[in-house]
């Protein structure tokens, strides 16, 4: 895949993809085969490994799927958005910003993901 957009909605798709086989599929599509993905509670390299951490999410969160609520901004083979994840019913459970690098080939190579928003500055601003 080549088109970034493409990749990372692809990714999320399969972050919240119930089906394994499905996900795999989507997993195989848009990583390379070492990619690495670190999360707060978690990390894995390799599609099998980042397989199991989607569906350890899933278990925790049945019926939610992720989508992106930003544009991309990338340079460099690199790039940030910002996602959501959200429940069956339609209400937004988290909220998060993920930094991925992608090889030359557009397939991820890493993927850093950060829950929340931004912490506020915790010192007085410069005059």
């Amino acid at each position: 895949m080549s088109d970034l957009a493409t990749t990372i909605d692809a990714w999320l798709d399969a972050y919240g993809e119930p089906d394994e086989t499905r996900r795999l599929d989507l997993i195989g599509q848009v990583w390379a085969p070492a990619g690495r993905l670190a999360d707060p509670p978690f990390a894995g390299s390799g599609h099998t490994q980042i397989n199991q951490l989607a569906a350890a999410a899933l278990n925790q969160f049945p019926g939610h799927r992720f989508r992106r609520t930003s544009g991309i901004d990338s340079h460099h083979n690199f790039a940030r958005y910002s996602w959501e994840m959200v429940g069956p019913d339609g209400q937004t459970a988290a909220v998060g910003l993920d930094v991925a690098e992608v090889d030359d080939d557009g397939r991820l190579v890493g993927v850093v993901g950060f829950f929340g928003d931004l912490p506020p500055i915790d010192v007085a601003p410069r005059r």
